[in-house]
């Protein structure tokens, strides 16, 4: 004769939902996907993951956390902008976004509201890179595509959208020395971003890995400047007072301040790799034929957008690498263009690039500036 057990209701709720969690989406696949120069794997190893076909329009969330800086403003912008443009808007039905700060908890707390209004799609930059296990479990359930980008999580669990950052050390390191003409001699200076962040230790290590393999006798003189365009101006202008001369310079971020240390102390221009900052891609215009050879890179607040254009390509039943490497969005003296990939009118802290041409995703800076950063009710 068999017992009858009879189970509290919160335990016997959990086995419902690990019951429902045996059928989570999405399922690993073979690749390749679509748009394979947009939707690049990270590695040749990259496992491709496919959830189940959804008719659009979709409803898509961006929560992000914290907002108090630039670059988030921006990319808050973008966002809505892109959601606008042709070829995406009849795709979306609504697009909701969030700020929700540095707090963990509050992040997590959003992602799980959104899931259980139904949303179809969640796109954020996260808050921490671990913490996030409940939340994935939940959207699986509920057939919800996470897309973290820019500051992905440590887990294989969800589709994430990023830049190579040892490339853009690379990128940069093979600029300079293409522009040094062969010189083998001489002092670089690498103006490093955050102390302690993953993207200064990669960008750092892709330089050293190029500079150190094709010119070992160029000495390389390392500052912080921290991203910041006042910090790296100070920063710049006492290695100035201490080395002298420079040959070249490759600086993370704060750009624009790194070039006006230069001017300051009477400097003379030389070939020099950074960010995508505005004033950077201004003053590269107005000074490359006086020997401001330069190239400008970014880490791009448009990454959104496209972070968005995998989000809708996953939910229309497409195989989706788990880990995307973004095309980086990369312009030099020889190409910029005023009110193309730099805009004289705007401010020096405004990030220029926008355009990821492998995706066919443009954003123009008047249609970014036409949005705010707010929460949208």
């Amino acid at each position: 004769m068999m017992r009858r057990i009879c189970l509290p209701a919160a335990v016997a709720a959990g086995m419902l939902l690990s019951a429902a969690g045996a059928a989570a989406a999405p399922k690993a696949v073979s690749g390749p996907g679509p748009e394979p120069q947009c939707f690049k794997p990270w590695k040749a190893d990259t496992k491709y993951y496919q959830w189940p076909r959804k008719q659009g329009p979709y409803r898509i969330a961006i929560v992000n956390g914290f907002v108090g800086n630039t670059w988030r403003i921006q990319m808050i912008q973008t966002a809505k902008a892109y959601a606008e443009q042709p070829g995406m808007k009849d795709k979306i039905k609504e697009l909701k976004v969030v700020s929700t700060g540095t707090d963990v908890a509050a992040q997590l707390g959003a992602m799980e509201d959104f899931i259980n209004q139904g949303y179809d799609a969640i796109v954020t930059i996260a808050v921490a890179p671990d913490g996030f296990d409940r939340v994935i479990r939940l959207a699986d359930r509920n057939n919800v595509v996470v897309v973290p980008f820019d500051n992905v999580l440590d887990t294989d669990k969800v589709m994430q959208v990023n830049e190579d950052q040892l490339e853009i050390g690379r990128i940069a390191a093979r600029h300079l020395l293409k522009e040094l003409g062969g010189k083998k001699d001489g002092k670089v200076l690498e103006v490093r971003g955050l102390p302690g962040n993953s993207v200064d230790r990669d960008r750092h290590l892709g330089f050293r890995e190029v500079m150190e393999k094709e010119a070992p006798g160029l000495q390389i003189i390392e500052i912080v400047g921290n991203w910041d365009d006042g910090t790296s101006q100070k920063a710049t202008a006492d290695a100035l007072a201490v080395h002298g001369r420079f040959d070249a310079v490759f600086t993370q971020g704060g750009s624009t301040g790194t070039v006006r240390a230069l001017m300051d102390a009477g400097h003379p221009f030389v070939p020099m790799a950074g960010e995508s900052e505005n004033g950077f891609r201004k003053l590269i215009a107005a000074h490359a034929k006086d020997g401001l050879k330069g190239l400008s890179y970014g880490q791009s607040a448009g990454l959104v957008a496209v972070s968005m254009k995998a989000a809708v390509s996953a939910l229309e039943g497409n195989p989706m690498p788990q880990l995307i490497s973004v095309p980086i969005p990369v312009e030099d003296y020889n190409s910029l263009k005023a009110g193309v990939n730099f805009w004289p009118d705007l401010t020096d802290n405004f990030f220029a690039a926008n355009a990821f041409p492998a995706c066919g995703v443009t954003i123009s800076a008047p249609e970014i500036m036409a949005k705010d950063a707010k929460n949208t009710q």
